[in-house]
Order: structure tokens, then sequence, then C-alpha cells
């Protein structure tokens, strides 16, 4: 009887986990060397080019999806949100980065927030989305939950935390490039446990009341791989 689920986890002759851990890893590198670049006073279209050219300073081959940061009340527009180039970040103030770069015919994705100054509420807004990512993977290490499954655990445990969970974000495919030739859908519509090393888990979350929200992705790995 054949896997119902093996198209939507296909990859190419040249998939390899290992490259798979590094692109990831040095996108997570690049989030954060941007993050540390960003500073009051510039603008979001600022930060664009910041993040392109230390992507381009790192040596990556090519973007797969487009460079995304987000200031202020921008934290709460998805990946297909408009940008707001002129906001300028403020002395307090809430920012992401989200990448999606190509290393050695691999894709790497991450995404973290960042806070500059001294608001509690945004850095316990940052914090919560990486908190709450790492709850869903483990679910998914120790019990093997399904996609759908996972995401409708991350709703539940957003509320509980005092934060709403963004639905419309639901993570994706990852692979050799290209991975949209597979075309899986997104990981919170998956009704199988996702296999380590080609989904990525994303978390978007926003304040209750104010206009501000944090994003935190990454690869879901087994940690006996990214170990190995």
């Amino acid at each position: 009887m054949s896997d119902p689920n093996a198209q939507d986890e296909a990859v190419g002759e040249a998939f390899s986990v290992e490259k798979m851990l590094k692109a990831r890893d040095l996108t997570f590198e690049a989030v954060r060397r941007i993050g540390a670049a960003i500073r009051p006073g510039m603008t979001e279209g600022r930060g664009g080019e910041i993040a392109q050219e230390v992507l381009e300073a790192m040596g990556m081959e090519r973007l797969w999806h487009r460079n995304v940061v987000r200031f202020g009340p921008g934290t709460l527009e998805t990946f297909f949100g408009a940008f707001q180039p002129d906001y300028v970040l403020q002395a307090d103030d809430i920012f992401y980065v989200d990448l999606g770069a190509v290393w050695d015919g691999h894709e790497g994705d991450a995404g973290d927030t960042f806070t500059v100054g001294n608001d509690a509420e945004m850095a316990a807004c940052a914090e919560a989305a990486r908190t709450l990512w790492h709850e869903v993977a483990a679910r998914w290490r120790d019990e093997g939950l399904s996609g759908a499954a996972l995401y409708d655990f991350a709703v539940k445990r957003a509320e509980a935390m005092g934060w709403r969970l963004n639905w419309e974000v639901k993570g994706h495919r990852v692979s050799d490039f290209p991975h949209a030739i597979y075309k899986a859908g997104a990981l919170g519509d998956f009704d199988a446990p996702p296999t380590t090393g080609l989904w990525i888990l994303e978390i978007q979350i926003a304040h209750p009341t104010r206009p501000i929200g944090a994003f935190y992705e990454d690869l879901l790995i087994r940690e006996s791989v990214a170990a190995a």
C-alpha cells in the first residue's frame, strides 16, 4: 500500500540532511547578524537592505523567498502583509527578521524577534514566541503529533500563556532547492507526523491588546540527527 504522504515529503536526488542543517545554521547566523546591526532611528526599508547585505557577504547562493524585516506594528503582519519602509524604529521597539536563503543547494529558513530599549512587554512577547516554538517542537519529538495537531496545541498553549496565535501562519516544507515542486502545503494542514529535517515550524503571536507581535521559526529536527 502506497504512503499517501510520500509526495508531500519527497526530496530531490541531491538532498542531504547534513546540508539542511548547515543551511539552517547559516541562515540563523544571518538572522543574528542582521538583528545586531539594526538600531533605533533606522527605517524598516533600511532593515531590509541590511538583510540583503549580510546574506550576500556570507556567500548565500540565492534567496528562495524574499527577505522579511518588520518593525513595530509591522510585527503583526505575516509574510504576505504590506511593508512599512518609512517606519522608523523607536528607542523602545520590537522587530523581527525572517530569511529564506539557499546554501549549497539546500534551503535555509529561520526567523527570530528582537527588541531595543526597555519595554518589558515587548521583550516578553519576543521570548514567548521562542518558548512556544520549543514547547510545540517538544510535542512533536516526544509524542509524534501530526502537523495539524501541533498547531491545535499551539493555539491553546498560546492562549494559556496570555498571547494570541496567528493561525494563518502554519509552517511549510523545505528541502533541496526548490522544495515547491513537491507541493506539500502547510504544516498545520499535514495529517501525519512530520519527518525530521523537512518541515519549518512557524510561530507568530500577538499581544492581546497592544499592536505588537513576535515571530520565531526553525527546522523541525530530532536531537539525535542534529548531534550526528
